[in-house]
């Protein structure tokens, strides 16, 4: 095969909501480039696109998948995308290595929701857009409404290049107003013919043409001078003020066509071939520290690994951009991102689903894979010896349901903590790790759906069988007033025997609050002499102030050690949910001690009952963690958006209109946000979308901390 130079090739990404015809569509741009011989289907479980066994299962993509097609002397490398919210992180990856997005419209349903968001990252991740509306081929096709809500919801002005003039199920025929040219389809593999413009339709396309010949001139000011003088553009003057628009997101051009019929396939392979931006002239990738590196196959030899998949007989592979230079069989790189590890790169090849055609090298700007590699995984950076930046990394959506789980049987926790781990490692946007506070294992993902396909994993692929359940909330304790205990540990069981007695001052711990000194508890004035003070920064938050106020040395000092020890180990296990404790300050102001039989564990003890006898009587508080939540959702969806988080304890801090859609400011507790990703989707037929970040630790209502009180069995363990 043809080594291509970065001017030959075009980097595209398919974007779109489910359904509406991505994989389809990639697999007809395959055809049209003869990587396949016929069109594939997802119905049918043939598509190059959707190749694995879960995909197959559900009829719909899961993965992002990489494929190319050869056409016109240039090379496409496709990316096919999902279309779900829940597995928006392969999109993420995709928009790092893209130069180009393709937006399918399900001809149907219009401008999705799904559609909305994922042209909300491409604006954030800076990439132009063309649109598609597709499946003009189906009963219901209305292709004025969804051009409509693509100028309605999209942030980029639409211009028209193509419009059909018989959608439906007999759509056979378009009219390209960049060209001027009627098109019609003969079978359903691609073949057309060009006809006379009806003359019906000569005025629309007149008036068309005139707008996409007015917005490639706002583009160049001196196509626009062209413009004014002859009061038209040619095709090649328009193709250039639309290469200006679409590179700096100034437009968007609206195509038309039926994927499973190869409908319009071809003519818009023409277009992205002659227009969208390219390697060369698209942004440069820029490194951590800020250096551009342009797509030069001169330069140092520079890859960044977007993706690594683990599969049957070959093990890891990776995905990779050739940032710079040229790759070759046999050359040896260094991995940047991992300590300069070096790797040699044994075999290339370029992925078309799971078929993989090899090559012996591959230029700047184009995208491969290879195997074997045994540092390197996603988001890194291989590089000639010498090269030491690191590409800027994917950064990855933040995660937006949670879940505990456990394998059915102890014995294959370790399997499953591996398992977990190379599950990581194919899909970035779920995490998993344990929890030492809450004892549970966590795992991160993008909604219930997301998980459930990760469970389906482990069972499938890895032989585990798993429990999912709600995680324990990792609740904080507090107090709120002044209160004392004294405790004596006393134990005698021949010989030596266990002695401590303390007597301890508690209160909340505020920031620039007066130091501790002198109290009044039941009636009871007491008077503080500090002789030392140690601040411990917690974990988890907050701070633990002790107070060692011991006089006349009742409490030999070798014991405050000990003292604190006990305190840390009641407030990791905190008296009233076995939460942590945070923000609170101890003075040991009493005690006695045994000549013989005190000891160590004896006042470690005696503290930890003290502290536990103080803290139920400081007026103690629960607090819970409390989450920023934007929803994005419909606007004729608001008042059952709004009823269901009224019902989760929300608190609404504002909301906005954004392009047809409400966007709503919540704050919610994280104990009710648990499967809110699925009670969303089921109140607005999978229309909205929603993030999530910590906010803040608050107070829980009385009610809440009643129930939670009760629900808690204090089961310590005494040494």
């Amino acid at each position: 095969m043809k080594e291509y130079l970065a001017k030959e090739i075009k980097n595209v990404v398919l974007l779109g909501g489910s359904g509406s015809g991505k994989t389809t569509f990639a697999e007809a741009m395959a055809f049209e480039g003869n990587v396949i011989n016929r069109i594939g289907s997802v119905e049918e479980e043939t598509s190059l696109s959707d190749y694995t066994d879960i995909e197959h299962q559900y009829k719909r993509s899961i993965y992002s998948t990489s494929l190319f097609s050869e056409f016109n002397g240039y090379k496409l490398n496709i990316i096919d995308t999902p279309g779900s919210d829940d597995f928006c992180g392969s999109l993420f990856s995709a928009f790092k290595i893209a130069d180009v997005g393709v937006v399918i419209l399900n001809a149907q349903e219009g401008f999705e929701t799904g559609t909305e968001i994922q042209t909300r990252h491409a604006r954030k991740n800076n990439k132009p857009l063309i649109f598609l509306i597709n499946q003009l081929d189906t009963a219901k096709a209305d292709w004025e409404m969804t051009y409509q809500s693509i100028e309605s919801l999209s942030s980029v002005k639409p211009v028209i290049v193509q419009y059909p003039i018989n959608q439906g199920e007999n759509f056979d025929t378009f009219i390209d107003v960049l060209l001027m040219k009627c098109f019609k389809f003969t079978d359903s593999v691609g073949t057309r013919m060009e006809i006379p413009i009806p003359e019906n339709e000569l005025e629309q396309a007149q008036m068309y043409n005139k707008e996409l010949i007015e917005a490639a001139a706002e583009n160049d000011e001196n196509l626009m001078e062209l413009y004014f003088e002859k009061g038209t553009l040619t095709e090649d003057e328009m193709r250039e003020g639309l290469k200006v628009g679409l590179s700096n997101r100034s437009l968007a051009p609206v195509f038309c066509g039926a994927g499973k019929k190869d409908i319009g396939v071809k003519r818009l392979m023409e277009f992205i071939t002659r227009v969208a931006p390219g390697p060369v002239k698209a942004p440069k990738f820029v490194t951590t520290n800020g250096t551009e590196i342009p797509a030069d196959a001169n330069g140092p030899t520079v890859l960044f690994v977007y993706k690594t998949a683990i599969e049957p007989h070959l093990g890891e592979v990776s995905y990779f951009r050739v940032v710079s230079g040229k790759v070759s069989e046999g050359q040896e790189l260094v991995n940047v991102s991992f300590g300069s590890n070096k790797e040699k790169i044994s075999q290339l090849f370029l992925a078309a689903g799971k078929v993989r055609t090899k090559v012996s090298s591959l230029s700047a700007g184009d995208l491969g894979c290879t195997v074997k590699l045994k540092t390197v995984k996603y988001n890194q950076t291989l590089a000639t010896a010498g090269f030491d930046m690191e590409i800027s990394p994917v950064e990855f959506p933040k995660h937006r349901f949670q879940t505990a789980i456990a394998a059915k049987t102890t014995a294959e926790d370790e399997k499953l903590g591996e398992a977990l781990h190379k599950i990581q490692l194919e899909d970035p946007s779920i995490s998993a790790k344990y929890s030492k506070e809450l004892k549970q294992i966590i795992v991160f993902g993008q909604g219930e759906h997301h998980i459930n396909i990760m469970k389906w994993t482990l069972l499938n692929k890895f032989k585990l069988d798993v429990d999912l359940f709600a995680p324990k909330i990792p609740y904080r304790e507090t107090i709120t007033k002044v209160a004392t205990a004294s405790y004596r540990h006393k134990k005698q069981s021949g010989g030596s025997g266990q002695f401590g007695e303390v007597s301890i001052v508690i209160d909340q711990f505020i920031e620039d609050a007066p130091e501790m000194s002198k109290f009044k508890v039941d009636g009871k004035e007491i008077t503080l002499n500090v002789r030392g003070r140690e601040e411990h920064e917690l974990e988890w938050g907050g701070k633990l102030i002790f107070y060692n106020c011991i006089v006349g040395g009742v409490i030999d000092t070798r014991f405050m050690p000990a003292v604190v020890k006990g305190l840390m180990e009641k407030i990791e296990n905190g008296p009233l949910t076995g939460s942590y404790a945070r923000d609170i300050r101890v003075a040991l102001y009493d005690g006695r001690m045994h000549a013989v039989d005190s000891n160590e564990i004896s006042f470690k003890l005696a503290a930890r009952h003290a502290f536990k006898e103080a803290f139920r009587t400081a007026g103690p508080k629960i607090m819970e963690p409390v989450y920023a939540v934007e929803i994005l959702v419909p606007t004729d969806k608001m008042g059952d958006v709004m009823s269901d988080l009224q019902n989760r304890r929300a608190l609404v801090e504002g909301f906005s209109s954004e392009m047809g859609f409400e966007v709503l400011k919540v704050k919610v507790p994280l104990a009710e946000m648990y499967r809110y990703s699925t009670t969303l989707s089921s109140l607005t037929s999978g229309r909205a979308t929603f993030s999530m970040e910590f906010d803040s630790y608050q107070q829980v209502p009385s009610d809440v901390q009643d129930k939670l009180l009760k629900a808690y069995v204090d089961d310590d363990k005494e040494d």
